[in-house]
């Protein structure tokens, strides 16, 4: 059987060297399939050098109507990983709506369907995204120094952008599926910062006005910090480097 044509929501999965965390999270992944059956998953292995599309294709065997797997033979990044499935799952899928979630389920799988909601329930926006904001009632998850960093590089990212956004880089992201060729067309200068990318994408795409009310930011209940990134420490001293030429591109 192949992938499920009523499948009204399409969540892209990157997932790079992820057999060991595949052992803890396969449950969690079984569960929401079982409960959730017009959600569908296009898992993107990058390449990876263990077990890592083992488990995708035994979970594509067991799902078959809504596991769509994707293997790339060279590893190519996170950023490469999530536009590959997103352009896949674009011209295979006939979801409503396309997101992407990181592998180790930072942003719980409940979490990510309640943006989709938020954005479902309002026409106009083609583009919703988690925000990991520290208040009441939330459990964000974060330890001091990444919390500090993140605001710090956060700060100026909004600043680059020239746009009231809190949160660019958490790892859930929703679009309407006709923007997906738009934003996705193009490979992105960065590995990890492609988040950013896509804001100036959008600016473009629709112009500056527009496209503020193309967009939802929408703060998480729950996040929480994994560990074991894939982004080394030594990543925070590069990045200015990858923020300078993304300026650079899109200010043009």
């Amino acid at each position: 059987m192949s992938f499920r044509s009523n499948i009204r929501f399409t969540i892209v999965i990157p997932c790079y060297n992820e057999a060991k965390r595949f052992q803890s999270s396969y449950p969690r992944y079984v569960e929401f399939l079982n409960e959730h059956p017009d959600v569908g998953l296009c898992l993107v292995d990058d390449g990876s050098k263990d077990d890592t599309y083992q488990y995708i294709q035994q979970l594509a065997k067991e799902h078959p109507e809504q596991i769509d797997p994707v293997f790339l033979e060279k590893n190519g990044g996170k950023a490469e990983a999530v536009r590959a499935g997103m352009l896949h799952s674009s011209a295979n899928h006939t979801s409503h709506y396309i997101g992407f979630l990181d592998a180790d389920l930072a942003t719980p799988f409940d979490e990510c369907l309640r943006v989709e909601q938020i954005a479902r329930e309002r026409d106009a926006i083609t583009f919703a995204f988690g925000s990991r904001i520290l208040k009441v009632g939330s459990d964000i998850q974060r330890t001091k120094f990444r919390f500090l960093a993140g605001r710090f590089v956060a700060t100026l990212i909004s600043a680059m952008l020239r746009l009231k956004v809190y949160d660019t880089q958490c790892g859930c992201k929703i679009f309407k599926s006709e923007l997906v060729p738009v934003l996705f067309e193009g490979p992105f200068i960065s590995k990890w910062l492609f988040d950013v990318e896509l804001f100036f994408r959008m600016l473009k795409h629709y112009g500056r006005a527009e496209a503020k009310s193309k967009m939802v930011e929408v703060p998480l209940k729950r996040w929480e910090d994994m560990g074991d990134s894939k982004v080394g420490m030594g990543y925070f001293f590069k990045l200015w480097v990858d923020l300078y030429r993304i300026k650079r591109r899109y200010r043009r």
